[in-house]
C-alpha cells in the first residue's frame, strides 16, 4: 500500500552488485599477494584507487617491491598492459606517440606511443626529463593524447602505476608538483616483516612469481566496478567534512601549500572505493580518515620552518585529522539513503 505524499522506498538491487565487487576485489587482493608478501593492507590500498579510477604514484627504496606490486596488479587483469622504463633519453613522443610519413600511401600515420593501454606501468618516473615527465599530464587527467592537432582517447579502464626511489637523487628529475597532484594516491611498500620475509625467501628465490601469475578478472569487469564505485552515497555532511579537511591544510601555518580542490575530489572519489570494497553503498567518516595520508601526503608542502623543526607531511596531516570535527554519521535522514548516488 503506498501513502499518499510520500515516496516508496526503493528496492535496493546493489547489494548483490557491491557483493560481486567485493568477489572480484578479493581475487584480485589474493592474486596479488601471492608475488608481495605481508602488504595486504598496501595491495588493498591500489585496489581502492584501480577502483576509484584514479592513478597510483609507489614511492620507497629499491628492492622493496615497487615495480613488482604494479606488475603483479596489470597482470592480474586481462587487459592491454604496457610498462615504459623511464630514462634520460626517453622522449615525448615515446610516451604519447608520433605521426610517421607512409611513403607508400603518401599520408602521415600515427603510431601509438606506451600509454596506449589499459594499465602502464612507469618505472622510475623520475628518471627522465620534466619535457617527457609533462607528457603524461593530459593522459592522466583527460584520458586522451593530442599529437598533430588530432586527440586519440584512451581505454577504459585507464591507470598508470608510476615508481620512484626518494633516496637516489642523482641524475634524476623530481615530479612537478602538477604532476604529482594527479596521481590520486601515494603509497610506500616499507620492508617486510620477518615471518613475510622468509616466506619470500623460501617462495621466490628459485623462480620468478610473476611467471605463474593469471588474470583474474578482465578490463571490462573492472570498468563495471568503477562505475558502480562512482554510484556510491556521498553525503553533504561528509562532503563538508573533506572540504574542511583540505581548507585546514590551505590554512596550517606549517604548510606552504596546501591541498588542492583536485585533491578534494580525489578523496571523495577514493572513499567510495574504500567503502565498496567494504560492502557499503554509502561513505561514512572513518573511509575519509584512513585515505587523508596517501591522497594528501604528497600534494602539500612543509614550510621551511617546520621541515627544519623535523616535522613531515604525514606529521601535519595527523595534527589536521586530530583537530577537525568529525561528522557524526555518514549517512543523512531523508530520500537520499533510498537512492544512493542519484
Amino acid at each position: 500500500m503506498t501513502v499518499t505524499g510520500v515516496t516508496p522506498p526503493e528496492p535496493a538491487p546493489r547489494d548483490g552488485a557491491l557483493g560481486a565487487l567485493e568477489d572480484v576485489a578479493a581475487r584480485l587482493q589474493k592474486s596479488i599477494e601471492h608475488v608481495i608478501e605481508g602488504k595486504s593492507e598496501v595491495v588493498r590500498s591500489a585496489l581502492t584507487v584501480l577502483l576509484a579510477g584514479g592513478h597510483l604514484l609507489i614511492e620507497d627504496v629499491p628492492g622493496v617491491g615497487k615495480t613488482m606490486l604494479s606488475k603483479a596488479l596489470a597482470r592480474s587483469i586481462d587487459g592491454t598492459v604496457r610498462r615504459i622504463q623511464f630514462t634520460p633519453d626517453l622522449l615525448p613522443s615515446d610516451v604519447t606517440g608520433v605521426s610517421i610519413f607512409n611513403q607508400s600511401t603518401r599520408q602521415f600515420e600515427f603510431r601509438p606511443g606506451g600509454v596506449f593501454a589499459n594499465i602502464v606501468v612507469g618505472d622510475e618516473i623520475n628518471r627522465a626529463s620534466p619535457k617527457t615527465q609533462s607528457a603524461l599530464l593530459e593522459c592522466m587527467e583527460e584520458r586522451q593524447v593530442t599529437v598533430d592537432n588530432s586527440t586519440y582517447y584512451l581505454d577504459d579502464p585507464f591507470m598508470v602505476i608510476a615508481t620512484q626511489n626518494p633516496i637516489e637523487m642523482e641524475g634524476t628529475y623530481p615530479l612537478p608538483e602538477a604532476q604529482r597532484d594527479r596521481f590520486m594516491a601515494r603509497l610506500s611498500m616499507g620492508y617486510p616483516i620477518e615471518r613475510a620475509e622468509l616466506a619470500m625467501l623460501d617462495s621466490h628465490a628459485g623462480r620468478d612469481p610473476l611467471a605463474d601469475l593469471e588474470p583474474v578478472t578482465d578490463a571490462s569487469e573492472v570498468a563495471k566496478m568503477a562505475s558502480l564505485v562512482s554510484e556510491v552515497f556521498v553525503s553533504q555532511g561528509v562532503q563538508r567534512y573533506v572540504i574542511s579537511l583540505v581548507t585546514a591544510t590551505r590554512q596550517s601555518g606549517e604548510l606552504r601549500l596546501g591541498a588542492s580542490p583536485r585533491a578534494a575530489l580525489h578523496l571523495v572519489r577514493a572513499a567510495k572505493a574504500h567503502a565498496a570494497l567494504d560492502r557499503r553503498e554509502y561513505v561514512i567518516p572513518d573511509d575519509v580518515q584512513r585515505l587523508v595520508l596517501p591522497v594528501l601526503g604528497h600534494r602539500v608542502l612543509m614550510t621551511p620552518d617546520a621541515a627544519m623543526g623535523g616535522r613531515r607531511n604525514e606529521d601535519v596531516l595527523r595534527s589536521v585529522l586530530e583537530h577537525v570535527p568529525v561528522p557524526e554519521s555518514g549517512r543523512e535522514p531523508g530520500p537520499q539513503n533510498i537512492a544512493p548516488g542519484r
